[in-house]
């Protein structure tokens, strides 16, 4: 009798037992999906990061250089209009900042053609400075003011541009971070349903 019933037991059991490890399989092969979807993820995350930096790091050093050559520019028209406020254009047409002015005038497209011809010719020194004194200095402060306000414009982007990476950072970061987390607990997960799928195997195999 009571074998009978041991095998009328296992007859039941195997049924809910080979039901169970194809659920088990099933498992198995999602956390597998998540797992790869996570490692995905967090590559893509990564990859983001490098391309960001890389354009940024562009960005910054293109802003150097502009900054570097405005500055520059800037300090050159201020010597220029305090020269000239002073009496001494001159000597100021000799120095090598009067050249450079002269480069900073022949270079400027947004100029009205009338005041680029005179400020070249002053500059040159073929014009003579004292009659249109008030007009020259005039025109030098007007890009004067229209310098600094390119480069307060680029210097804010520049800094908007930085507080754009950095926001994007922090949030990649805390991506990669929560990806990490999952990638670690995926693998766990597959190794203890691997586990438990040997044990049923061997629970069947008793039965």
């Amino acid at each position: 009798g009571d074998l009978t019933a041991s095998i009328a037991a296992a007859k039941e059991k195997v049924p809910s037992v080979t039901a169970e490890l194809e659920a088990m399989d099933g498992k198995i092969t999602q956390a597998k999906e998540d797992l790869k979807t996570a490692q995905d993820d967090r590559v893509a995350a990564k990859e983001a990061m490098a391309e960001a930096t890389v354009v940024r790091e562009k960005e910054a050093a293109a802003f150097a250089a502009e900054k570097a050559e405005n500055d520059a520019n800037i300090a050159a028209m201020q010597n220029a209009i305090a020269a000239l406020e002073r009496g001494m254009a001159g000597g100021f047409l000799q120095t090598p900042t009067a050249a450079k002015l002269r480069s900073i005038v022949q270079g400027n497209d947004d100029m009205e053609d009338a005041d680029k011809q005179e400020l070249v010719s002053f500059l040159s020194g073929e014009a003579d400075y004292a009659p249109a004194s008030g007009q020259i200095t005039g025109i030098l402060k007007q890009m004067l003011e229209t310098m600094q306000k390119n480069l307060a414009e680029a210097t804010e982007q520049e800094n908007a541009a930085i507080q754009g990476y950095e926001e994007l950072m922090t949030a990649k970061e805390k991506e990669v971070e929560a990806l990490t987390e999952a990638v670690e607990s995926k693998t766990a997960l597959i190794g203890k349903l691997g586990v438990a799928k040997v044990q049923m195997k061997e629970d069947l195999d008793d039965t």
